[in-house]
């Protein structure tokens, strides 16, 4: 891709996390950065959790007279010694450009972009630890795949590190499964992100080169003054409560055009879109989708049934987003963008949350057995996301307008006769434990 260049100031990239998909995402930005030096910073900082290892007997990289496969050695000292991620992402070269940084502090100080990867449940504490020590007009990306749900409210997970840090986010979501991307397998992926006005409009910088902003042509000084401004939309249209910094002009603006050049790469495909909550929420629905295709797979009834859930499902995850989020949410960013349909294919074919529903009908035991022999110590987000979106749907008396979201969840009772924590079970003649079966599904789904 061509440059965006002439700017005096370069962005200094940091990807925030170092798992399997934090170290694909983490090669993919660093390629990048070394290849459009008039944008990006050569090096790219990438924070670590640090513990400490030997290199697996099963590493390409393991020598029995070499100290590092005998004694522990801190993670960070492996990554940048071998370029590789030994433990999370084994195998996969890393650019020699991209710095395994154990400090949160330092591996965020002077960045002004930085790309968020991490479990979800790890925001709020970090969010804290890097308060006092970003660029106060720093923006970034979110790479956690879902929102946070609750009886009273949907979140994004973009916007939570927004108003955590008092930075704009945007979101990056799709059909892509770590290991396949970082081996460079072809896939696409889909950023959802929407410039604050004083980013792509600010009328003391050049419009952006090449197209002006996603939004449209640069307006000039005399017409408006957005140097003042520093408010934005949320994705319900309400105005933000963050009050964003102008980032300055000598800095390339952070929009559509060069997210798409930070990430772009001929093995990972890049559409840049503004809905984020569209992108948000298709990355959260699917796996409730996908926990109800596993369940059918696992009776038996062939691939028109898994098709006639995935239509269901996608049609209620359009709804959805239309309904809670009217401001912004296009209904094409779930029907035609990786971050929708496309992900939704992966996970309703493979993915961890369809696996473990199948397994469970198959061997007649609960999801969450499954749950803990299969996935070690790892959770499925599905089960989680399930229960919340059902809790949301009752209190706004919503259920039966999403009968495959909310039968795909039940809530049943005790002996005692008191609501009780519901659970995903296969029990002999059902999946759902109480109010649902397997069976039900197709009477469920039918047109009222």
């Amino acid at each position: 891709m061509s440059t965006l260049g002439g700017y005096n100031k370069k962005h200094k990239v940091t990807v925030v996390g170092s798992g399997n998909w934090g170290s694909a995402i983490a090669k993919i930005v660093a390629e990048n950065a070394k290849e459009h030096p008039d944008l990006f910073e050569e090096m790219v900082q990438m924070w670590v959790y640090e513990e400490e290892l030997t290199v697996p007997t099963t590493s390409k990289h393991y020598d029995p007279g070499s100290k590092f496969s005998t004694q522990p050695h801190k993670l960070t000292r492996l990554i940048n010694h071998f370029h590789e991620n030994v433990k999370y992402l084994p195998g996969i070269a890393l650019p020699s450009n991209l710095i395994a940084n154990p400090s949160l502090e330092e591996s965020v100080h002077d960045s002004s972009i930085l790309i968020f990867n991490l479990p979800h449940q790890f925001i709020g504490g970090l969010c804290d630890q890097m308060k006092g020590h970003i660029l106060p007009y720093t923006r970034g990306i979110s790479c956690i795949k879902g929102v946070s749900v609750d009886s009273h409210d949907v979140r994004l997970f973009s916007e939570s590190i927004g108003d955590k840090l008092g930075i704009y986010c945007g979101a990056l979501s799709g059909a892509n499964i770590a290991n396949e991307v970082a081996q460079e397998k072809f896939s696409e992926t889909t950023i959802a992100y929407d410039p604050p006005p004083m980013d792509s409009r600010n009328p003391s910088r050049n419009p952006t080169p090449k197209a002006g902003t996603p939004h449209g042509h640069t307006p000039s000084s005399s017409q408006l003054d957005l140097t003042a401004i520093n408010e934005h939309k949320d994705a319900k249209g309400k105005t933000s409560k963050v009050k964003l910094t102008v980032p300055p002009p000598e800095l390339a603006p952070i929009d559509h055009n060069l997210l798409k050049t930070l990430f772009y790469r001929p093995y990972f495909h890049v559409q840049v879109v503004s809905d984020v909550a569209g992108v948000s929420l298709g990355g959260a629905l699917k796996n409730i989708v996908a926990i109800a295709t596993g369940f059918v797979a696992g009776m038996g009834w062939g691939d028109n049934a898994k098709a006639a859930v995935m239509r269901v499902g996608l049609l209620e995850m359009v709804k959805f987003g239309k309904m809670f989020f009217s401001m912004s949410v296009r209904t094409e960013t779930f029907t035609e963008e990786s971050a929708g349909v496309a992900d939704l294919i992966t996970s309703c074919s493979g993915g961890r949350n369809y696996r473990c529903a199948k397994m469970s009908v198959e061997r007649n035991i609960s999801i969450h057995e499954v749950e803990k022999e299969e996935l070690n110590g790892q959770m499925l987000q599905g089960l989680s996301t399930a229960e919340d979106v059902y809790g949301f749907l009752k209190a706004r008396g919503k259920e039966d307008e999403f009968p495959l979201l909310v039968g795909t969840y039940s809530e049943y009772l005790d002996p005692n006769g008191s609501v009780d924590t519901a659970e995903l079970t296969y029990g002999g003649t059902g999946i759902l434990q109480g109010e649902r079966r397997v069976q039900d599904l197709p009477d469920m789904m039918a047109p009222k």
